[in-house]
């Protein structure tokens, strides 16, 4: 029989457009953590990352939330759910105090906080995070610890993420319908960036392309913190879709296809390597199957793939990760799973490109070790940490120092071009 859920544990829901995915996980004496059990089924209710069909995708929730309370014999009661779709938008906000160079104590950084989060603009959107991410001090950033020293001007930047209002309700009714006490709704490239990016990446400047079946996110981190975001429409299950019309077969063969016989790079034994494919309305696969060439299938998949690269590198462009630091990115979502994919993307993008996995998990199985799995990991370890989330402050304190530059609402494109 299973029992009440000890305190601490976290339960992390990944909610995407071919998978719900869930862990529960514990964290031990050394601040690791430990995964207790998973669970998985298929999405049938998520389009593009937007909950389409409720009542399927409350049912995925279940099924695989109650896979994994049975493997670690745990019942749960809320959960940290991780949003996907496109609408997302980064931005950064900065803010400044005049402190006449005296010692900054906790009421300093507390008034500074308070008036950061009264500053925030979302300009219509739902504030998903609302984070202080470096503090200035007399203009230098980059200080992760004020507190102690002395300054004649004290500054934080507020990293802020938003998403439109509607799909964000619409997940968190979903997830509560299946009677779960939704802890927070996470944006889907924080938590990727911290189960599969390292510190020194993203303070060094380093671009995040999660491509999942319906949705490829790129997220530039620099500095330490998320600068820049967006969304493109396009992701694994068009490649999927794109097999089946240009060979006349049903989508879960095209998948399988894709998984078993599909590459991002060409040779010349493609041309002989015979691959068979069972036609739409063909009742017995068995026999009379049709077959095509592996370049063929190839073919087909390089052709999309060459679209949503140039897509990836608009992107890129638009975020301004250019120079002799924007070089590395970092490919993970399901999508990163095709084979040789990473080289035709460090071809394409003419950046090292490596594929990111989630790492620094005890116990985690080895189905869920790969890049599919990077967001509900990082759900995992941004639950752990727990951020301070200026959306969560109580109360007004009252200023000591005059304000200065309360209005300010920086563009994310102007804090990376800081950063570069």
């Amino acid at each position: 029989m299973a029992k009440a859920a000890p305190e601490g544990l976290i339960t992390a829901l990944d909610i995407g457009s071919s998978k719900v995915s869930a862990m529960i996980a514990e964290p031990g004496d050394g601040g690791e953590l430990r995964v207790l059990g998973t669970g998985q089924r298929e999405s049938r209710g998520v389009k593009r990352g937007y909950i389409a069909d409720m009542a399927a995708t409350e049912a995925a929730v279940r099924e695989a939330v109650e896979q994994a309370e049975r493997i670690a014999g745990i019942n749960i009661e809320n959960v940290w759910v991780g949003f996907s779709a496109g609408g997302l938008v980064s931005d950064v906000a900065s803010i400044e105090f005049e402190l006449g160079g005296h010692r900054i104590e906790q009421a300093d950084i507390d008034a500074l906080l308070q008036a950061g989060r009264e500053s925030i603009d979302p300009q219509g959107r739902m504030v998903l995070h609302a984070q202080p991410a470096l503090y200035m001090l007399d203009g230098l950033t980059g200080v992760k610890k004020p507190l102690g020293l002395h300054a004649d001007r004290l500054g934080v930047h507020i990293h802020v993420v938003a998403a439109d209002g509607s799909p964000v309700r619409n997940l968190d009714l979903c997830v509560r319908s299946a009677h779960l006490e939704v802890k927070s709704i996470i944006a889907s490239p924080v938590a990727t960036g911290l189960s599969c990016l390292s510190d020194e990446e993203r303070e060094l400047g380093v671009a995040l392309v999660e491509v999942g079946a319906g949705v490829t996110n790129v997220s530039l981190f620099a500095g330490g913190m998320l600068v820049g975001l967006t969304s493109i429409p396009y992701g694994a299950s068009d490649i999927t879709d794109d097999i089946a019309s240009a060979f006349g077969t049903r989508r879960a063969q095209a998948e399988r296809m894709k998984c078993f016989h599909g590459s991002a790079n060409t040779s010349p034994r493609d041309n002989h390597e015979m691959i068979p494919v069972t036609m739409v309305g063909e009742e017995d696969e068995k026999h009379d199957a049709q077959q095509i060439t592996r370049a063929a299938l190839n073919g087909v998949i390089r052709q999309r793939l060459q679209h949503m690269m140039g897509e990836v590198g608009r992107a890129l462009k638009e975020l301004k990760f250019e120079g002799p630091v924007g070089r590395q990115v970092v490919l993970t979502g399901g999508g990163a799973e095709l084979k040789g994919i990473a080289d035709y993307a460090q071809a394409a993008l003419g950046r090292s490109v490596r594929i990111g996995r989630p790492r620094g998990l005890t116990g985690l199985p080895e189905a869920h070790s790969g890049p599919a799995f990077a967001t509900l990991a990082g759900l995992a370890f941004y639950a752990a940490a727990d951020p301070v989330d200026l959306r969560s402050l109580s109360g007004t304190p009252q200023l000591v120092h005059r304000p200065r530059g309360l209005g300010a609402f920086r563009k994310l494109i102007q804090a990376a071009r800081a950063n570069y």
